[in-house]
């Protein structure tokens, strides 16, 4: 059966990925990206199926614009992958104003705003899912990814959040959490300037790591974009997916961490509050 979908950053990446995998297999895709000549050789080869509009995620109004024509032309879109954002690497004294508001307004802010346009359609279509590309780095934190981490840990409140508000709509939501994989991501990273404070430092470490290519990066993302089709269909909606070994133990270690932190200050918790 054939489905419709709106997929954000297309231009390459999980979006591009996603993007392919559904048109090969007959799906209608909405695609949305800063410059839709990206996209010229798939309109090309599908031109009955690929919907396209140009916008950056920092521009509110041309996003909501954007989303009410996808669904004028398109009439009911089924799954909706919130998936455009960035990398913002640096420690976080490094880092300037002008990039903590554009990594924030892009990746945390432009999310939230994509979800509030397409949750009106959605309601009154009698329900669809949301795919919210997420990362290990919403449940973990590496050195020097700070905002990034801060705008993956919010948009993961947040969905956890507005799903609760909308579950009596039909309207379902996913939290994807991929590890490290073969994409742009790093190709599209951006890298403070470098102090020499932190050189020593476990920033330092890891920006070194990333420069000779010692950084592991095990995830396959053609299989990646596949799971995340696949999890698509499943009902009920998981609430979240982590991909890839790595981001498994790396996030279960995480969580394990912390309950087990909970527990030795359970006997504080529980003693502050009122007797009566």
């Amino acid at each position: 059966m054939t489905s419709t979908w709106l997929i954000t950053g297309t231009s390459s990446g999980f979006g591009r990925l996603l993007t392919e995998k559904l048109l090969a297999r007959g799906d209608r895709v909405a695609a949305t990206l800063r410059r839709t000549a990206a996209l010229d050789d798939l309109h090309a080869r599908y031109p009955d199926r690929v919907w396209r509009a140009a916008f950056d995620m920092t521009d509110t109004p041309a996003l909501r614009h954007s989303v009410d024509d996808a669904f004028a032309a398109l009439g009911r879109i089924d799954t909706v992958v919130s998936n455009a954002g960035y990398g913002l690497f640096g420690a976080a004294e490094e880092l300037t104003d002008d990039q903590i508001r554009h990594q924030i307004d892009t990746n945390l802010i432009g999310s939230i705003q994509l979800i509030r346009a397409v949750v009106p359609h959605l309601r009154r279509q009698g329900g669809g899912r949301v795919l919210q590309i997420s990362s290990e780095g919403g449940q973990i934190a590496y050195p020097g990814f700070s905002l990034y981490h801060a705008t993956k840990w919010g948009i993961e409140g947040f969905v956890e959040t507005i799903r609760q508000e909308v579950a009596p709509f039909g309207i379902t939501f996913t939290l994807v959490e991929p590890g490290p994989a073969r994409t742009s991501f790093a190709t599209g990273l951006v890298s403070t300037e470098p102090s020499d404070l932190y050189q020593d430092t476990p920033v330092g470490d890891l920006r070194r790591a990333w420069a000779n290519g010692s950084f592991a990066v095990k995830g396959d993302a053609d299989r990646m974009a596949a799971a995340m089709i696949a999890v698509a269909a499943e009902n009920p909606a998981p609430r979240r997916l982590t991909l890839g070994a790595g981001a498994y133990a790396s996030i279960r270690t995480a969580l394990e961490g912390r309950l087990a932190e909970l527990e030795q200050r359970r006997d504080i918790s529980r003693s502050v509050d009122n007797d009566a």
